[in-house]
């Protein structure tokens, strides 16, 4: 191995050369994009309120000694008073802990949707922008074909059919919820898959799996962290008008969607059986609202927000 010729050391080798994507820089971006995150108050106070709905639906059920499944048919249809803070249904049902268990399960639910939402897509189109060819065209002929399906009505009927179960529900919600993504996802990766890290990861025998993995998929964080977001959003959107329907969350168990459509008969005679969970479905669909925009701001150099945090 020859020496440089200015230095005497030995010229670097391809891995020097061309060094993985990823140094110490990333840890000053990040807190420039907490700065930026942190400028934006709406999007802090996004954060609060998602953070005192999680805990709500984790232990919320400490502060009472009723159940989700419990009936107390000595109050039945109640408004809110000591023994039942949410007041009760037409069953005896105690509201304060239907709202407890239906923030848990959707919340559970779109969370979960949203991750496998992203992954799927991430994964597929990201695969798809790099291997180009007829897998890309095959890929994206899926993804249009798909996004003109009615989904909604597919899923209204595979999960009645089904009878409401929510883990299913989360299957059905991610197998029609990631075409879009990923079709963002594609179009950005298309540019990724020319940069020379990726080049010289194929020089140096990477197989493509690791290339997309390790090589791909990490230069999108921004992209997938702010559709993780509002993913959430657009998921309990979903499973609430389901549920709403009779097409999602059915009993005995319990979502917003099953407490909406319970108390959307009775919201002049019972306004409280409609009021409690339709203000927690705005604060969740609010705060992440919130949430995705801050990041979207805090990660986008280009917008006021990024722009006043990379000045500072």
């Amino acid at each position: 191995m020859a020496a440089d010729v200015t230095t005497g050391a030995p010229p670097p080798t391809a891995k020097e050369t061309f060094p993985a994507p990823g140094n110490g820089r990333n840890h000053g971006l990040g807190r420039l994009y907490l700065r930026r995150f942190l400028r934006n108050r709406l999007a802090v106070v996004g954060v609060v309120i998602f953070v005192l709905l999680v805990l709500f639906s984790a232990f919320g059920g400490l502060f009472t000694s009723y159940t989700y499944s419990d009936t107390d048919f000595a109050a039945l249809t109640q408004p809110p008073s000591a023994a039942h803070w949410f007041g009760t249904n037409q069953g005896g049902n105690d509201i304060y802990a239907s709202a407890v268990h239906g923030l848990q399960r959707s919340l559970a639910i779109a969370v979960s949707v949203s991750v496998l939402t992203v992954v799927v897509a991430a994964l597929i189109g990201s695969g798809a922008a790099y291997f180009g060819g007829r897998a890309e065209k095959a890929t994206l002929a899926v993804i249009h074909f798909l996004l003109i399906v009615p989904s909604f009505l597919i899923l209204a009927l595979v999960s009645n059919r089904l009878a409401g179960d929510w883990r299913v529900l989360i299957v059905v919600l991610t197998v029609f919820g990631w075409m879009s993504t990923a079709r963002v996802i594609w179009s950005v990766s298309t540019s990724l898959r020319e940069r020379d890290y990726v080049t010289a990861a194929e020089f140096m025998g990477v197989g493509p799996l690791r290339i997309i993995l390790r090589h791909i998929i990490p230069n999108l964080g921004s992209l997938l962290i702010v559709n993780l977001t509002l993913g959430v959003v657009a998921t309990v959107l979903s499973e609430t008008a389901l549920s709403f329907l009779g097409f999602g969350v059915q009993t005995p168990d319990v979502s917003l969607g099953t407490m909406l459509a319970d108390g959307a008969s009775t919201v002049t005679s019972a306004p409280w059986l409609f009021a409690f969970p339709a203000g927690l479905v705005v604060l969740l669909t609010v705060s992440m609202t919130f949430v995705g925009d801050g990041l979207r701001d805090a990660l986008d150099p280009t917008s006021v927000t990024g722009a006043a945090g990379g000045r500072r």
